[in-house]
Parts: structure tokens; sequence; C-alpha cells
């Protein structure tokens, strides 16, 4: 554990937290007596010795998720199988520019030492003259962060070049897993250059873009969200909702006015012998679909697949009904739960309350099997069936004809895949066999692309 805490102390250093040798002593003879598996206790032990402020405990929690987190080390037996592409893929990097300190530091950070990579950064933010104020006065920090950014984007071409070039030679798993695992460490190092550390800048009369800080999390991969990130991911989802049902409230009022109702129109321009003329018409009740959303629980497909629910179920009020189920090797309904509960807490529940195996390899031709016996009898030329998953079945029978059923007896069928398209057609994946079969298959990585599909929807 002394290694381990002696990296993150320099990692906590280069990022501008002050940490003399005594605190580090200190943390070092603490630790004996706290459960070093116990990450609440670890956390609070070097939080006591390392901030000493609120500006340096925000700063720290900054950090600590970064290092334990995003980059950590230990990130389960897919790291041993892709060390070595790793490895050749930060070389690459580094030989983008041998004698320049920035693509060594990217390189670091995508082996997972963000020391160097925060250094980089703490040097841009201290040069220049940061209290100037007034328009054009972030210009020259925008102008030290342009190489880095560069240097980000010809790292992510080196990836996706190297996973071209090496899409014979290497299992589709093990280019999936690399492509996510370095896709997540650039989304950080990008992150990590545009945000602002509100610790070494000083107070200013202008706030922070609000807007291009939700455009940046909405372009955010689901699963490469942190806490922190989801927290603020329902405040943007909140924000749409509110929208939506704006938008959808005036298209309503447009559809709803019918034919032409004389006998009411007579009676109000008798009251004013017929002038002015006011025109009264029908009123025809709104046409509502039903929904049945099929949610796949497996990985990260769950961590698009809740917020969908999400905005579904705040927006139900557009829909005849709307009922719920999820999968893994098996199906159940989750309907019942978001009848009794807010929302926040339904989707907690189906994680906890749900008899589901899910350690289990995914199946999706039990879940469709068991849809059919179950379900089938309620889908009509009213439904929209929506199926949210990777369409990874471990090689089980897809069941092909039962989603036939489904698009026959549906009045759509839409198919939403967290995946990324490169991976939709590799391995076990049984989009293949899916796609001809939907009315409709769309890419549901982040938020923008959730938030288009559902204005479809609705709209």
């Amino acid at each position: 554990m002394v290694p381990l805490i002696l990296d993150f102390v320099a990692c906590a250093r280069a990022a501008g937290l002050r940490v003399s040798t005594g605190e580090v002593l200190d943390c070092l003879s603490q630790a004996g007596r706290i459960d070093p598996l116990e990450e609440s206790q670890f956390c609070a032990l070097l939080r006591a010795n390392m901030a000493k402020s609120r500006l340096e405990q925000e700063r720290f929690e900054r950090i600590y998720h970064l290092y334990f987190h995003e980059l950590r080390r230990e990130i389960g037996d897919s790291s041993v199988s892709i060390a070595a592409q790793s490895e050749e893929i930060g070389a690459q990097v580094r030989a983008m520019d041998p004698a320049d300190p920035i693509p060594g530091a990217v390189a670091d950070f995508l082996d997972g030492d963000p020391t160097a990579y925060l250094q980089l950064l703490r040097q841009i933010d201290s040069e220049g003259d940061s209290q100037r104020l007034g328009p054009g006065a972030n210009l020259g920090s925008l102008v030290r962060r342009l190489p880095v950014l560069a240097a980000l984007e010809r790292a992510r071409a080196i990836v996706d070049g190297y996973l071209e070039t090496h899409r014979r030679k290497l299992h589709w798993e093990t280019r999936r897993e690399i492509e996510r695992h370095l896709s997540q460490r650039l989304a950080s190092a990008r992150r990590l250059l545009t945000e602002t550390d509100r610790s070494t800048v000083a107070p200013r009369p202008f706030r922070k873009n609000i807007s291009e800080r939700r455009d940046q999390l909405s372009q955010r991969a689901f699963s490469g969200l942190s806490p922190a990130e989801v927290e603020q991911m329902r405040q943007v989802v909140a924000r749409l909702v509110r929208k939506l049902k704006d938008a959808i409230g005036l298209r309503h009022a447009a559809r709803t006015r019918g034919l032409l109702d004389v006998p009411k129109t007579l009676r109000r321009a008798g009251r004013y012998q017929g002038v002015p003329l006011e025109l009264r018409h029908r009123r025809r009740p709104p046409r509502k679909g039903r929904v049945m959303a099929l949610c796949d629980l497996s990985g990260s497909v769950w961590s698009a697949a809740r917020f969908m629910l999400n905005m579904l179920y705040a927006l139900q009020d557009c829909f005849d009904r709307v009922r719920s189920f999820v999968f893994v090797a098996g199906l159940v309904e989750v309907t019942d739960f978001f009848d009794r509960y807010d929302i926040d807490r339904a989707i907690a529940k189906v994680l906890t309350d749900t008899e589901l195996a899910y350690e289990a390899a995914t199946d999706y031709g039990l879940t469709l099997r068991q849809f059919r016996a179950a379900h089938m009898d309620a889908v009509n030329k009213k439904t929209t069936v929506i199926i949210i998953g990777d369409g990874r079945s471990n090689y089980g029978n897809p069941e092909v004809g039962i989603v036939a059923q489904i698009r026959d007896r549906c009045r759509r069928l839409i198919w939403l895949n967290p995946e990324s398209e490169a991976f939709w057609h590799t391995g076990d994946s049984e989009m293949r066999a899916y796609m001809p079969l939907c009315n409709e298959v769309r890419p549901c990585q982040n938020l923008d692309q959730l938030s288009d599909f559902i204005r479809d929807l609705v709209l």
C-alpha cells in the first residue's frame, strides 16, 4: 500500500495540491489503523492528511476519483490481455514528436500515470495573466491548450488506426476492450483540459457558460460517467424533459382542433348579433400510443437504459401506457415499480428488488421466448416496442422468428444499441440478424443520441 500512496501523493502534487513530507509520513503511519480494503476509510485517511481547506477538499475529490476510479490500474482480467497492445499504442503516441513533452504526457496518461499530464495542465494555468477580466480574457489560455488538444486528437487517430490495422489479428473482444479502455482515458484527459479548477482561479464576475458545460456532458458516453456526472446528467435530463413537454403541449394544441362546430359557433355569435363572428371547433382527443420497453441489465447497457426509462416515465402523460421489462437471462416486468415510486427510487429498486441473475450470461433467445409466452397478447398496432441492448447473446439461439412476430404485431419495433457501431457485427453480436427485422435501429451511446430518439418518439 505504501507505493500506492506515494504514487497518489506525486499525482496530487502535480495537480497543485500542497502535501508536505510530514503529512505523507503521518498518512503512512496511520495506514495500519484502517482496513485498506474499505474505500471509505482509505479515502478519509488521505483526505484528512492532504486536504486542509474547502477548496483543497474539492480538488482532492477530483484527483482521488481520477486516480483511483477513472485511471485505476487493476481493471480486471481484461487488463492483462490488452497490456501489450496498450504499450504498443503508447509507443506510437510518444513517437509523434520525441522532443515535445506533450505526446509523452498523453502516453503516460493512457498508461494510467497522470502525473506528467497534470503538471502540464498546471503549467498552462499558471502562465499568462490569470487576473485579467473582460472579453477575450481566456484567449491566451485557449491558445496554450490547443497543442494539447491536437495531441489528444492525434492519439485518438492512432488508436483508431491501430484497431483498423489489427482487425484480423486481434479477437473482436480484445479490440472492443482496447477501444473502450483507451476511449475512456482520452475522454478523461480531454475533460481535464477543458474544465476549470476553481481553486486556482481568482473570483470573477463572469459565470462559466452553463450551456457549453451541458453540451460537453451530453456528448459523453453513458458508460464513462462518474458518479458526480451521473447526478449532473439527471439535472440535464430534467431540463430536457421540461422543454419536450412544452413542445408537446404546443403540438397537441394545434392537432386537437377538429371540424367546425356550427351550433356552438352560432350560440356564441348570438351574444353579439353575429359581430364579430368567432369560429368554434370540435376538440379531438389526442391519440396516444402505448410503449413496451425491454432493457438489457448487463454491463454498460444498463447505464444507457436507466436514462431512457427516466425520460420515458417523465413523459408518460404523452402515452396511453408505458410498460417496462428488464432482462439478463430471463425477463422480469418492472412496471409496478414506476407506478408506485418516483423515478429515481424506482430505478434503484429495479437493481435491488428483482429476481434476476445479474452474473448470468445474457440470453436474448430465452428473454424473447418468455416475452412471447407471457406478454405477446398485449402487443397490437397501437404499441411501440423498444429494445435497448447490445444484441450479444453469447452464441445462443437469437430467436429471430419471435422478433419478426413482434414486428408484425406492433406499430413500430425500435432497437437502441449503446455499443459503438464498429462492433455491432463482431463476435457473438446478433445485430446482423436483428437489424432487418426492426423498423428502426439507432445508436444510443450518449444523451444527445437518446434525447434525439425521445424527441422523435413523442413529437
